[in-house]
């Protein structure tokens, strides 16, 4: 397995080693191959294109390679219940379920902790129709979900209607792979199901036919690199009414009068995929699709694990000489169920951390590319430095400006971590020259 995934970068992905670059953040983006690129450029090149909104014979093109990437997401994740809908990007998905979902005084919205901004700012759109939400809380020391107090929360709330469920596939910030099962727990309850799954889909594979959200976000570019700009919103067909369009607009409507207030709306995908879809862009999908395909999701999943594995490992031996470890890892430190995804801090032989900020301009001097900060997920930062609601109350009563550093000096607390994330262009010299680099802090 690891002689085919090197001669695969060596294929794909060369220009990794050829600009001596050591890629760790597959997470925030996954990388193209170069057989995608070179696909979509010959289609681009080979062929005219116009707006699908029309029947000519550019446009008719347009809208068959539209909807044959379509039909190979909704193959790809066996989602033959589902409506694709083409979006901006995952975040976008996740909007277009926030705006439209019939929150009202009678709503809840639970969610994790855990969770990316973009899931948390759909509590937004709850509470402007006074509606209620609530977090369910993670555990510190593993950063997985307190199932007891899920399970209560899961309970609760009988007299609401219209409840929704939200929770990452897999975690943006810590790996940790939160369980499918309670799609199935929640929806039991009467609870419909938001799940997001990009940070999940690109290292392991998601089967609705198994487990069936009523909602799932998904971006491309984070599974195969390429196109940006284009990520979709699954939805189950059994629950497509429940979301109530708030507006309308080009492409969305089937009939609109502008003589009397009235406009039907598309009653499929095109429902929610305002004005003209980028139809030069999605045709990529497929062919990203298709390269997944061709190597094999559980594969992937095995090489990205092996090297997870590898890395944990490394990580733990780096001590200085008094004893003290060098490396402070946030979450789970073996592979039970989690993804490419670590997330640490660096300390001194007095156990004082480095700031991230420096860590990460070094890392830039080495042609090291890993992230740091709190990565949008405020609720995992909270949990590893131990910063409290009445905490934050009286920080954000208090604030006078914008300065999030001022957050970190009347508390007195850090904030942010580093972050590497594997995928599937990784191998062991990555992660040996990240060693090497780690090394440097050591007294």
């Amino acid at each position: 397995m690891n002689d085919f995934f090197n001669k695969l970068r060596i294929k794909e992905f060369g220009r990794l080693d050829q600009n001596n670059q050591i890629y760790l953040d597959y997470t925030g983006g996954n990388l193209y191959p170069d057989s995608l690129i070179n696909k979509h450029q010959k289609l681009l090149k080979n062929s005219v294109f116009g707006n699908p909104h029309s029947f000519n014979p550019t446009s008719l093109t347009s809208t068959k390679l539209c909807e044959e990437a379509r039909q190979s997401v909704l193959d790809y994740f066996s989602a033959k219940d589902y409506y694709c809908v083409f979006t901006l990007n995952a975040s976008h998905a996740l909007q277009i379920v926030g705006e439209s979902f019939p929150f009202n005084e009678k709503s809840h919205f639970l969610l994790f902790s855990d969770n990316h901004n973009s899931v948390n700012g759909i509590r937004e759109f709850c509470r402007s129709k006074k509606g209620t939400y609530s977090y369910s809380k993670i555990n510190v020391e593993d950063l997985r979900i307190n199932k007891i107090e899920l399970e209560n929360q899961l309970n609760d709330y009988s007299d609401k209607e219209n409840k929704l469920f939200a929770f990452p596939a897999q975690s943006n910030v810590s790996g940790v792979k939160h369980s499918l099962e309670w799609i199935n727990v929640a929806q039991k309850k009467s609870w419909y199901v938001l799940l997001d799954a990009a940070a999940f889909v690109p290292t392991s594979k998601l089967d609705l036919s198994l487990y069936k959200p009523d909602f799932v976000s998904i971006s491309f570019y984070k599974i195969f690199g390429y196109p940006t700009g284009v990520g979709c919103l699954l939805i189950k067909k059994s629950s497509f009414h429940v979301l109530k369009k708030p507006w309308f607009a080009g492409g969305t409507v089937s009939f609109a009068s502008v003589s009397e207030p009235t406009y039907y709306l598309h009653e499929n995908h095109e429902k929610f995929e305002n004005g003209t879809i980028n139809y030069l862009s999605i045709p990529a999908v497929k062919f990203g699709v298709e390269f997944i395909e061709s190597i094999g999701i559980d594969n992937i999943n095995q090489h990205v694990g092996s090297l997870t594995n590898y890395l944990l490992n490394q990580l733990k031996k780096l001590k200085h000489q008094n004893g003290q470890e060098l490396i402070h890892i946030f979450g789970p430190k073996d592979l039970e169920d989690r993804g490419g995804t670590v997330i640490f801090n660096i300390e001194n032989k007095n156990n004082n951390h480095y700031p991230f900020e420096e860590v990460e301009k070094l890392a830039n001097s080495a042609n090291i590319s890993l992230r740091t900060g709190c990565f949008c997920n405020p609720g995992i930062d909270e949990i590893n430095h131990c910063v409290s609601h009445d905490d934050l109350l009286i920080f954000f009563t208090s604030l006078s400006n914008d300065d999030v550093l001022d957050l970190v000096k009347k508390l007195k607390r850090i904030r942010g971590a580093i972050r590497v994330s594997l995928g599937i262009a990784s191998n062991k010299e990555d992660i040996d020259k990240l060693i090497q680099f780690l090394k440097s802090f050591l007294e």
